[in-house]
């Protein structure tokens, strides 16, 4: 239970707000944490699916190794045993082709400097001295780079084609769930910064990995425990309007149906979507406000499907590689979670930067993604779709496109009781489950060096 009278809200029960309630609990303050729906997750929660007696995720998550942040987190929560780092994965070609991602040993530097079929020795040697260039760009950033696209940076360092259309535009498209020819090149340049540095430093090298739980087991089920070991007071259906300042002092949060919470300190840690209305008592809400809209959104559509047959996967997850790069990724989750086969296989697909896709119907899109796996996977051309869930998320993260990179507000505001939290204030990490929670991190850090 807590031993401080004062009292911390925390307005949003994403990620980042689930870590900032955690996070005081753990430090014995008094928290009510406030969320506008019915349930803790925010864009990061599992489903139903009633006909097969499944339990999927509103879309498939990865993880890099560097999440540090993150596995704070897990480690608070009692989760960080549910991930697993494969050493490899698996690019797939529509006619036939196919090859073997590693990314530990020599093996990753093989990956690194060539990894397409076709590359020759020429290719090899030339993506090994661009992706050189690319690490000391990173680390040593040009003053133009903020004008870059990704795409053009490639170009400017000499990227083959087939290095860029086996590993290098797919891990940007990865990052920043934006096409390389829009996407901005410093973001991309700041996480591979973050990952060579992080490497360095733990001399380990950054890999990707993933969860073997749903997600409502791994980020949400363990917040629910602590938050009732340490008496946090959960609200539901609780959406707040306006964060009350008095004399530079938070004095409450107001919500939409009249109740007003006072408050000593509150965590703002909702989408920049929402942020709108909440932050009128601060002095640079304009600023904010601006930034926020300025840094729009991007569109992700994931997609479960539930099949009466294997498709014939070798690996975790599987990038499908077409002529102008990365199409999409194939999740096997009876790989991930070793889940029961008798009743349906189920495969996970996600679109990023789905801006055409997201305009489609259900039915649309499970015909395409059926098309799609058609196209990779001989087993798929006879395969029946006994189930599927598409989830749109029209506003899955911030926009990271050229111009947006300096817009990033910082958690810390001109009122020392008021802090931001959420993926698309300044971090280390572009759109990212390690940036949501190292802005937790650093809002709780804030708040706690204020009311020790």
């Amino acid at each position: 239970m807590s031993t401080d009278t004062r009292r911390f809200v925390v307005i949003g029960g994403g990620l980042a707000g689930l870590a900032s309630a955690v996070w005081l609990a753990e430090a014995g303050r008094d928290v009510v944490l406030l969320e506008r729906r019915g349930r803790l997750g925010g864009r990061t929660h599992a489903m139903r699916a009633d006909q097969v007696d499944d339990v999927p995720d509103n879309g498939q998550h990865v993880i890099a190794s560097g999440y540090h942040h993150l596995y704070r987190y897990l480690d608070s929560v009692g989760t960080r045993e549910h991930l697993a780092f494969p050493k490899v994965s698996t690019l797939r070609w529509p006619d036939g082709r196919k090859t073997t991602m590693q990314t530990t040993g020599l093996g990753a530097l093989r990956t690194l400097f060539g990894v397409h079929p076709d590359a020759g020795v020429g290719d090899r040697l030339r993506a090994a001295r661009a992706t050189l260039r690319l690490g000391w760009q990173a680390l040593r950033q040009p003053a133009d780079l903020a004008d870059l696209t990704t795409e053009q940076w490639f170009e400017r360092v000499g990227m083959p084609a087939p290095a860029r259309e086996a590993l290098w535009d797919w891990l940007a498209l990865g990052i920043a769930a934006e096409p390389v020819s829009k996407e901005s090149a410093k973001v991309f340049a700041n996480v591979m910064a973050t990952g060579i540095r992080l490497g360095l430093r733990h001399r380990i090298p950054v890999t990707i990995g993933y969860p073997t739980v749903d997600l409502d087991t791994l980020y949400i089920s363990g917040a629910v425990k602590v938050f009732e070991e340490h008496g946090v007071d959960v609200r539901y259906r609780a959406v707040a309007r306006r964060i009350h300042i008095d004399g530079g002092v938070v004095t409450g949060v107001s919500l939409a149906d009249g109740t007003h919470i006072p408050a000593d300190a509150v965590v703002c840690a909702v989408p920049n979507s929402n942020i709108e209305g909440l932050l009128d008592d601060l002095p640079e809400h304009a600023e904010i406000y601006a930034a926020a809209d300025k840094l729009g959104h991007t569109p992700i559509v994931s997609t479960n499907l539930y099949l009466d047959r294997p498709l014939g996967t070798e690996t975790a997850f599987e990038g499908l590689i077409g002529g102008t790069g990365v199409i999409d990724e194939v999740f096997d989750r009876q790989i991930m979670h070793g889940r029961r086969t008798d009743r349906a296989w189920l495969y996970c697909l996600t679109t990023s930067g789905a801006y055409e896709q997201i305009t489609k119907t259900s039915d649309e899109i499970v015909a395409e993604q059926m098309a799609l796996l058609r196209r990779y996977y001989p087993a798929a051309r006879h395969a029946n779709v006994l189930q599927a869930q598409v989830v749109r998320m029209p506003k899955a993260t911030f926009s990271q496109v050229v111009g947006t990179d300096a817009l990033r507000p910082p958690q810390r505001t001109s009122v020392p009781s008021l802090v931001l939290a959420g993926d698309w204030t300044a971090t280390n990490w572009s759109a990212t489950m390690e940036s949501a929670v190292e802005s937790a991190a650093t809002a709780v850090r804030l708040l706690l060096a204020q009311h020790p």
